[in-house]
C-alpha cells in the first residue's frame, strides 16, 4: 500500500481523476467545473486517506449535504465519489468503492420540471407581453430571441458576436458552454437575424451579445430574464427562461411535422452513442434549418393572436407528412 500523502487522500485522488480522466478526455468545461464543485461539497473526505475511508464516513458527508435540503446534490456527490473510488482502485490506491453500498440510502429527490407554457394561446399572450416589455432593450431582445433558438439560458447570455455567421445564418455555440462534448450549431431564422441586427447597433461588433447593465466586460446576469418575467406578472411556477425549451419541444412534437431526432438535435440533447450522435447531427441539418424557420413563423402567428387549430396528424413523421399545427382563419 502507498504511504499516506496528499496524492493518496480522497481530495488528491479526486483532483487527479478530474485532471487525467475528465480533462484528458476533453469533457466540456461546464462538466469539469461541476466536478470540482462536487468535490468542494465533499470537503469532510478531502484529507482522509482514500484506502481507509469507510462507507459510514461517506454517508456522514452525504447526510451533511442532505441536512441542508440539497437532496439532488447529495445524490450527485455519491455518484462522483463512486467514480473517484473506482479510479483509486484502478490505480492501486484503494481496494474497493465504499460508496457503492450506499445506493438507496439517500433521500430520493423530487423530480422538478422547469415551468413552461404549452398552450398556444398562452404562448401568444406571453410573446405580446415581451414585445411590450418596458425595461432594458437588451433584456427585451434577449427574451424575444430565446423562444426561437431553443437553447439553454446560459448558452444565450454568454453568447459572443464572434460566434455568429450571419451570411450562413448559423450560431455556433462552443463546446465549453455545452453539456455535450462538442460545439452546437443553431440555425438562425429570418426573425432571429432581424432581432440580432437590432441588437448589433447596441452591443456589437465584438464582445458579449448580451452584456451586463453596467459594464460590457461581463455578460448579462443569469437571473435577468426570469426577473423580467416576474416584472411582467409571470410567477416562477408559470414560466422561466429555461421553460421555452419545454414549450418548443412540446409544440414541435405535437405538430407531427418533424422527426423527433431533429427536434432532439436542436435541443442539444446529447446522444449516449457518440457515433450515432455525430451521424444524426449531420443527417438532420437540412430539416433543422427548415424546422427553425417554421417554428419562428409559427411563433409569429401566435404573437399576432391568430386562431389556433390543433394539428391533425398524418402517418409520417417528417416535413410534409402532417398538416400544419396552426391555421389562420381569414
Amino acid at each position: 500500500m502507498h504511504s499516506v500523502s496528499a496524492e493518496n487522500t480522497f481530495g488528491g485522488v479526486a483532483r487527479e481523476y478530474i485532471q487525467h480522466k475528465m480533462i484528458g478526455e476533453q469533457r466540456a468545461e461546464v462538466t469539469v467545473a461541476k466536478a470540482r464543485w462536487l468535490l468542494e461539497q465533499l470537503s469532510p473526505l478531502e484529507r482522509l486517506p482514500i484506502a481507509e475511508i469507510r462507507a459510514v464516513e461517506v454517508l456522514a458527508a452525504l447526510r451533511r449535504i442532505e441536512a441542508k435540503g440539497k437532496h439532488e446534490t447529495a445524490r450527485r456527490c455519491r455518484s462522483f465519489s463512486s467514480r473517484v473510488f473506482r479510479y483509486a482502485v484502478a490505480t492501486c490506491r484503494a481496494e474497493n468503492d465504499p460508496s457503492a453500498v450506499l445506493r438507496g440510502a439517500l433521500i430520493t429527490p423530487r423530480v422538478t420540471h422547469h415551468p413552461a407554457l404549452t398552450d398556444p394561446k398562452a404562448v401568444g399572450e406571453l410573446l405580446r407581453a415581451i414585445d411590450d416589455y418596458p425595461g432594458s432593450m437588451i433584456t427585451r431582445i434577449a427574451m424575444q430571441i430565446i423562444p426561437h433558438v431553443m437553447c439553454r439560458p446560459g448558452e444565450l447570455r454568454l453568447a459572443e458576436w464572434c460566434e455568429f455567421d450571419f451570411d450562413a445564418a448559423i450560431w455556433t455555440i462552443p463546446q465549453g458552454r455545452m453539456k455535450m462534448p462538442r460545439p452546437h450549431a443553431v440555425p438562425l431564422s429570418k426573425q432571429v437575424l432581424g432581432y440580432l441586427d437590432e441588437l448589433h447597433a447596441l452591443t456589437g461588433p465584438g464582445g458579449f451579445v448580451f452584456p451586463a447593465f453596467h459594464t460590457f466586460k461581463r455578460p448579462m446576469s443569469e437571473n435577468t430574464i426570469n426577473q423580467a418575467f416576474r416584472r411582467m406578472g409571470y410567477t416562477s411556477e408559470e414560466m422561466t427562461a429555461h421553460g421555452w425549451r419545454t414549450t418548443a419541444s412540446t409544440l414541435l412534437n405535437e405538430s407531427g411535422k418533424w422527426n423527433p431526432d431533429a427536434i432532439e438535435r436542436s435541443l442539444a440533447h446529447a446522444d449516449s452513442n457518440a457515433v450515432r450522435g455525430t451521424y444524426n447531427r449531420g443527417r438532420y441539418w437540412a430539416e433543422r434549418v427548415e424546422m427553425h424557420q417554421w417554428w419562428s413563423d409559427y411563433l409569429d402567428q401566435l404573437r399576432k393572436g391568430a386562431d389556433i387549430l390543433r394539428p391533425e396528424f398524418g402517418r409520417g413523421s417528417g416535413p410534409g407528412h402532417a398538416r400544419d399545427v396552426a391555421a389562420i382563419k381569414r
